[in-house]
């Protein structure tokens, strides 16, 4: 049984590995690609290991030209790797190695810890001392609210005073629409209003000796 050390810093989440050191499985690597074809030669194949044990069981991974070969016990995977490794095949060599397993944690799906359950949405139930905060009460600027309502339709409020170097921040209040002081087409439509466009200022280009 391993532990990783804690070398990241402290509260890190450590993990319980366990190692199997007797392994009872092995895997053959670049295996041909006819035994994997041709049933004749898969047959061939398997009996070189159910000469050890009768039981073994085989699984084929094509894609990656491998087969793992499943054991009873760990002895006879030791004898089969000791006398095929590195034997000869279909005129190919063949390599065998050990398959490690490898189980990190419990082998069961545990529940969070109850620290981490708050987490969880929604959760199951809020942790120890959680408090429901109260919302703030809105801030209202009344100033603000006193300045709009002493504004009327045409009129202005200088929001900022110009200087030599800043211009003046002034807001212009629209007239209200439900006025009938302005013009109607004949068939009862407001008229569009015509949009004025900003003068260019004069430019008097110099010319330069």
């Amino acid at each position: 049984m391993q532990e990783p050390e804690n070398g990241e810093g402290e509260g890190a989440a450590t993990a319980e590995v366990q190692v199997n050191e007797q392994p009872n499985a092995l895997i053959a690597c670049k295996v041909a690609e006819e035994v994997f074809n041709a049933r004749h030669l898969k047959d061939q194949f398997e009996a070189l290991f159910r000469q050890f044990d009768a039981s073994a069981s085989f699984q084929f991974f094509k894609s990656f030209r491998r087969v793992r070969i499943n054991f009873t016990d760990a002895l006879a995977a030791a004898e089969a790797r000791v006398k095929l490794h590195k034997s000869d095949f279909n005129g190919k060599e063949m390599r065998l190695y050990f398959a490690q397993s490898v189980h990190i944690g419990s082998p069961r799906l545990e529940p969070p810890k109850p620290e981490k359950q708050f987490l969880i949405s929604p959760p199951a139930s809020p942790p120890v001392g959680w408090e429901q905060s109260q919302d703030a009460t809105p801030v209202i600027n009344y100033d603000l609210l006193c300045a709009v309502s002493k504004l009327g339709p045409g009129e202005q409020y200088e929001l900022h005073t110009g200087t030599t170097t800043t211009p003046s921040v002034i807001v212009h209040v629209c007239e209200d629409d439900s006025s009938g002081g302005e013009e109607e087409t004949e068939g009862g439509k407001r008229a569009r209003p015509k949009i004025i466009q900003t003068r260019r200022p004069d430019y008097a280009p110099s010319v330069k000796q």
